[in-house]
Parts: structure tokens; C-alpha cells; sequence
């Protein structure tokens, strides 16, 4: 059995004595029950993990010691999603499932059909239950790295992004292209955009195409918004050597 993850800053982890607090620190010891001698994974959430046993109990929180570490890269080629907001609890759903896969940034995206408003106070709740969702999932996930989740772009920031990826695909379920076929680079920056529910509109389509960006298909089926990146990135992850 593989040992949990959890995180910490990194300066913490260049200690040979980690101390988890707050709230790692709590689930830890009363929800996981970790007892001494046990093996258990820290991470920053950046790259850097530290192996770990628990030693015990301490003043300030649970103290383990560490092992050994080790540095994990950027990874190369880096997926970036671009996700229409959905609808209700979708949103965190989509999340999940792209972080579980190893999406590594994902960007909101206001879609002209796109239900939901991300203003003011919503849009800052909504943005937070995104990165926390993200962080949780990385956990689950023993992943090294927690995704970025940037702020809300607009159809022109999307444009512009990419614009700056090496290889950039808007998914369209009447597209001729399959994205099980497309050629794509061996490094770089691969950049995927999902649409609403209700689809991207003409505009949009052709500002994205403008920029750069290939229309593809995923297959014969349409999948809803929540679940087509997460599949999207794990055909990428595939065919790039990045899932071998």
C-alpha cells in the first residue's frame, strides 16, 4: 500500500524533523489514525516531496522524520484545460477528474452560453472551491505538483493563450480532425478548450481558430463539459509518453 500525501510549506520540508499542524496535521492523526513507525509522503504542492515516518505526537503537531527527498520536474509536454464554467457542483467534478488525470493548469473560462456568473463575491467562493478541490484531488492523487488554478478568462485571454501554446485545441464534436490522430509536439505547452453545454458560438470559435487553435472531436459520442477535459487530457497524456 502506498504511504498518504500531505501538505506542507516548503520550508518546512528542508527539515530532517517536519512538524504537520492545522488542519494536515489534525486529519492525520484522527481521521487517518497514523501512528508511529508509519510511512507517509509531504509534499509542498510544487514539486519537492519529502518520504517520511511518523515519529508521534508533538507540541505543535504530529512530527515526522524525514527520510529522504526528492524533486519532481515541471512535467514536459504540460496540459493546460481551459474550462467553461458549468453548472452547479460540475464545476468541482471537472476539477477533480483533470487533476486525478494530471491536467496541470486549468483556466475558467466565461463562455458566452455559459450559465453561471462569476462576479464579485460568487466568483471569488466559486474560484477558492476550485483550487481547494484541486488541492484535495492532487492528495488523493499523490501528485507532486497541485495544478494551477488561474482567474476567470474572457474569450481574449483565451486567445491569447493560445496564441503562446505550442499546440492548441478547441474540442468540437462536428470537427473532421479526431484528437486520437493529430499530430502533436514532443515538449512544449498543450493547451485544450472546453465549451459550455451549450456549446462555444461562431465568434468564439473563430477568435480561437485565428489565434492558432485546431478544432478536434473526441469521438462519436458528446460528452458534457465536466467530463470531456479530463478524457481530452488523458488522450494527450497518452499519445505524449507522459502516461507509459
Amino acid at each position: 500500500m502506498q504511504p498518504p500525501v500531505f501538505l506542507a510549506d516548503r520550508a518546512a520540508l528542508e527539515s530532517d524533523v517536519v512538524v504537520l499542524s492545522g488542519s494536515e496535521g489534525r486529519h492525520a492523526a484522527t481521521v487517518r489514525r497514523l501512528r508511529p513507525g508509519e510511512r507517509i509522503d509531504i509534499t509542498d504542492g510544487a514539486g519537492l516531496v519529502a518520504e517520511c515516518v511518523v515519529a508521534g505526537p508533538g507540541p505543535s503537531g504530529l512530527e515526522l522524520t524525514v527520510r529522504a527527498r526528492r524533486l519532481v520536474p515541471w512535467p514536459d509536454p504540460a496540459v493546460t484545460v481551459v474550462q467553461a464554467i458549468p453548472k452547479g457542483d460540475r464545476g468541482e467534478l471537472a476539477i477533480e477528474e483533470m487533476t486525478e488525470v494530471g491536467v496541470d493548469r486549468i483556466v475558467p473560462w466565461a463562455a458566452a452560453r455559459c450559465v453561471p456568473v462569476w462576479h464579485g463575491g460568487r466568483g471569488e467562493r466559486s474560484l477558492a472551491k476550485w483550487r481547494l478541490t484541486a488541492r484535495e484531488a492532487a492528495k488523493q492523487s499523490r501528485r507532486a505538483w497541485i495544478p494551477e488554478i488561474s482567474d476567470v478568462a474572457s474569450a481574449g485571454q483565451v486567445a491569447q493563450l493560445i496564441a503562446k501554446a505550442t499546440c492548441a485545441i478547441v474540442l468540437e464534436p462536428g470537427a473532421v480532425d479526431g484528437l486520437a490522430r493529430l499530430g502533436l509536439p514532443e515538449s512544449g505547452d498543450l493547451l485544450v478548450v472546453v465549451g459550455p453545454e451549450g456549446g462555444i458560438t461562431d465568434e468564439e470559435g473563430a477568435t480561437f481558430r485565428a489565434a492558432g487553435a485546431t478544432a478536434c472531436r473526441l469521438g462519436p459520442t458528446v460528452l458534457r463539459t465536466s467530463t470531456a477535459g479530463a478524457v481530452a487530457a488523458a488522450i494527450l497524456l497518452t499519445r505524449s509518453g507522459r502516461w507509459s
